[in-house]
């Protein structure tokens, strides 16, 4: 049994290593032609966020015709989305404030720089200006957030900002490609809630953390300004296969994510928004029971095929409240942060 195990191992890492150099493959003979045809390293733009003296900026480069509109990407349905040239391992000046560094790109084309700046940045929404050869600077927000004790908010997008139906993979399939930022149906009352959930903050930190790939930026960008959510850093991921696996890990991407922002972001206590339908519950309890005295509160919308958990009840100390969406959510949460969210001293 186990030499049979060990041989199917092998199987599926060789097949898994054939159809990652094979997608490259194709990547790159793609790549090599639309370079034949003028196309050059465009910049796409993503929302990154800064705190105590150190700034996170993310973009990615890609190949683009000389005529290339990113505005003109935002009504695009969602399959047209996966249709680009990721371009890695390229150089981008990126300059933020008084701070110029170089990145690079990485394999799937993504910039994600950690830079120390040389002066803190003023709290608010500034932009850093990301420059390639025989382009013009590209502007990419960088939310910078207050310095002293502040909240925060996670939130998923799936089935907690705008409707997927998840628990229904073919209807979710259908609406995430066939779909524009226009046509998408915001979760009721999640605007207002995660407004309540940042309450009096000045300068509070919001993340919207999401399994969709970082091609639907652009569009889930274009939806949270049209259903009036308040602006925040977006952080993605891939899809597709990777050197070792078939498929990224969606929840290992979340907790990671959760992980980095506990250690880049120390002075801000989290309330966390998700739905019940994939691995938010879990993940956000994790995330409570490892980072003790961290997460404020634990939000989660039904969206799953079954009805779990109390409507209210305690996690590790945090307070867990369920409901069907955010108008049923918002007074749930604040009976459990009755200063809508702001801090104390």
């Amino acid at each position: 049994m186990s030499s049979d195990h060990t041989f199917t191992a092998r199987l599926n890492a060789r097949a898994i290593s054939v159809a990652y150099r094979t997608e490259t493959g194709v990547r790159d003979w793609f790549a090599r032609r639309a370079r034949r045809h003028g196309w050059n390293p465009a910049v796409l733009p993503y929302s990154g966020y800064s705190s105590l003296g150190t700034a996170r900026v993310l973009a990615r480069v890609v190949l683009a015709p000389p005529s290339f509109d990113l505005n003109a990407r935002q009504g695009m349905r969602g399959w047209r989305h996966l249709l680009s040239l990721e371009c890695p391992h390229t150089e981008v000046e990126i300059t933020l404030g008084d701070t110029t560094v170089v990145a690079t790109s990485d394999e799937s084309g993504l910039v994600d720089q950690l830079i120390a700046m040389d002066a803190p940045l003023a709290p608010g929404t500034t932009h850093a200006h990301l420059v390639l050869p025989d382009r013009d600077p590209v502007p990419a927000s960088v939310h910078s957030i207050s310095s002293g004790p502040v909240r925060g908010v996670i939130c998923d997008i799936d089935d907690t900002a705008w409707v997927t139906g998840l628990a229904h993979p073919f209807r979710a399939a259908w609406r995430t490609l066939r779909g524009t930022s226009g046509s998408r149906q915001s979760v009721p009352g999640m605007p207002a809630l995660v407004r309540t959930a940042l309450g009096v903050e000045p300068d509070p930190a919001l993340m919207y953390l999401s399994n969709g790939p970082w091609n639907f930026v652009g569009a889930v960008t274009h939806f949270l300004e049209l259903q009036k959510f308040p602006a925040g850093a977006l952080l993605m991921t891939d899809w597709g296969v990777t050197p070792t696996t078939w498929f990224r890990d969606g929840r290992l991407h979340k907790e990671s994510s959760i992980t980095r922002l506990m250690t880049d972001l120390p002075h801000v206590t989290w309330v966390l928004i998700g739905d019940d339908g994939e691995n938010d519950p879990e993940i956000y309890m994790a995330a409570a029971k490892e980072h003790p005295g961290r997460v404020a509160a634990i939000v989660l919308r039904r969206a799953g095929l079954k009805r779990v958990g109390e409507d209210q009840e305690s996690v590790h100390g945090v307070p867990v409240i369920r409901g069907d969406d955010g108008d049923e959510l918002l007074p749930r949460l604040l009976t459990v942060l009755p200063d809508g969210g702001a801090t104390s001293d």
